[in-house]
């Protein structure tokens, strides 16, 4: 079976808080409080990259296809993390990442997903969203900002803004780093007491936890509702950093595959020319 079937959310997608301990690519006897076993997973992570970074030098001079990763989770959940570790060696020629905040004044002016389609890729990028579209069915129902009428109302939107992307050519990744409401008090409480991480931490996430469980039904239901073969939900478990960014580095890394990428076939033409 595929990784990606394996991770593969569906339509009957359930939020559990044990899912998020899961590590699916790791041997069953592989303790987490091992630095030897994290090691492995950093190592393997390593390689996997690098092999990525061949394949999206031939995305980008094939200009053949567009690649659309979405991340989505909660905070400290290891969106920042993952763009870090897995992209960090590749050439951010034909790379981008965007990170979407709260909507500004003039992007509340227009229809939700006005300020999304600029940030999509071309032919032959790989662009990846740090949060997206899907705050506007996520954290503007938990905020009451929108009823469910309308939320149901821009799943449809979404549905038809990813199949649209999809039908010119973009591949479509959308990912879920699942991590519990325990090991988000730790990571919270490792941001407050490191004065080197403590620019991280900010007293609205305080706040957004006292609505956990808001937060886990709005995902499971947005999750459910827009997962589609052409755009498709991944459930990455994340309590583990390193298991998270070895699941996600090989999910990508066998979707790029898939894509039969090749450089261009040599010209002839060109070969006969001679520099003086």
């Amino acid at each position: 079976m595929k990784l990606r079937e394996r991770l593969r959310a569906g339509k009957n997608f359930k939020v559990r808080e044990e899912d998020a301990d899961d590590k699916p690519l790791r041997d069953k006897n592989g303790d987490d409080s091992k630095s030897e076993v994290k090691e492995d997973e950093r190592a393997q992570t390593i390689k996997i990259t690098e092999q990525i970074a061949v394949m999206q030098e031939m995305l980008y001079a094939q200009r053949k296809h567009k690649v659309l990763l979405v991340l989505q989770g909660m905070d400290t959940s290891g969106k920042d993390g993952t763009v870090t570790s897995l992209f960090h060696g590749i050439n951010p020629m034909g790379l981008r990442a965007v990170g979407f905040k709260a909507p500004t004044p003039v992007e509340l002016a227009h229809d939700f997903l006005w300020r999304i389609h600029p940030y999509v890729p071309g032919w032959g990028e790989i662009t990846i969203f740090n949060r997206s579209h899907y705050e506007d069915v996520l954290i503007t129902l938990v905020q009451g900002m929108i009823d469910e009428k309308e939320c149901k109302r821009r799943y449809q939107s979404i549905l038809d803004f990813e199949r649209m992307l999809a039908e010119s050519g973009t591949v479509i990744v959308k990912v879920f780093l699942h991590i519990s409401k325990d090991e988000q008090r730790e990571r919270l409480q490792a941001r407050i007491d490191d004065p080197l991480k403590q620019w991280k931490f900010d007293p609205q996430d305080l706040v957004q936890r006292k609505k956990w469980d808001d937060y886990q039904a709005a995902y499971q239901k947005a999750i459910a509702a827009t997962d589609t073969d052409h755009a498709p939900w991944y459930v990455i478990p994340a309590n583990s950093k390193t298991h998270r960014n070895l699941l996600i580095s090989s999910l990508l890394l066998e979707i790029l595959e898939d894509l039969k990428l090749s450089y261009p076939a040599p010209q002839p033409d060109i070969a006969k020319i001679k520099v003086e």
